[in-house]
């Protein structure tokens, strides 16, 4: 697994009342969903850290369900690898600028923030754990879709799968939540 950091992705406010702060870095998982804002401003609001990373997961396009189904299925399509590079490519930048608006939004929460893309290998959550051991954080954030019912039973979400297999502390915002925190720089 391959942790690199976005380019010139780091960014800085000021400090915010409360906590020790010493040496601590927060993970946050950020895939551009308003969910992901909403635990970003939670971290700011409730969790004070000396740095944050903030991680968005890619998946390059021969991972595709389809792709993958095709080839699982004993087909042997046509591979332009060219294709698959500008694809990959295109995947990989459509990520890194999520992944700026991550580290931008959690600057203006407060935290000092630097950017970092990790490729999926299998799973979201798996590419998620592994970053978090890698970067070697002291809490991983992450917010949930919200699913309930039949959904919810039918996929398990990528914010149980990180509480059940992470082994650091896990901070989950909730996708219901009553009330956005107030941030207050």
């Amino acid at each position: 697994m391959d942790v690199g950091s976005v380019s010139s992705g780091s960014a800085t406010a000021g400090s915010g009342s409360g906590g020790n702060s010493a040496a601590q870095t927060l993970m946050i998982a950020y895939d551009g969903s308003p969910n992901a804002d909403r635990a970003i401003r939670y971290a700011g609001h409730f969790l004070r850290a000396q740095s944050a990373v903030v991680v968005t997961a890619w998946q390059p396009g021969g991972m595709t369900p389809a792709r993958m189904s095709t080839l699982a299925g004993g087909m042997q399509p046509f591979i332009d690898t060219q294709l698959d590079a500008g694809v990959d490519q295109a995947l990989e930048d459509e990520a890194a600028a999520i992944n700026e608006r991550g580290v931008t939004l959690a600057a203006e929460c407060g935290l000092t923030a630097r950017g970092s893309l990790v490729e999926v290998e299998s799973t979201v959550w798996g590419a998620l754990v592994a970053a978090a051991e890698a970067l070697d954080v002291d809490l991983l954030v992450t917010g949930t879709r919200g699913a309930s019912g039949l959904k919810a039973l039918l996929r398990s979400s990528v914010a149980e799968r990180v509480l059940k297999h992470c082994h650091r502390p896990v901070f989950i915002v909730p996708a219901k939540c009553e009330k956005e925190p107030q941030v207050t720089l």
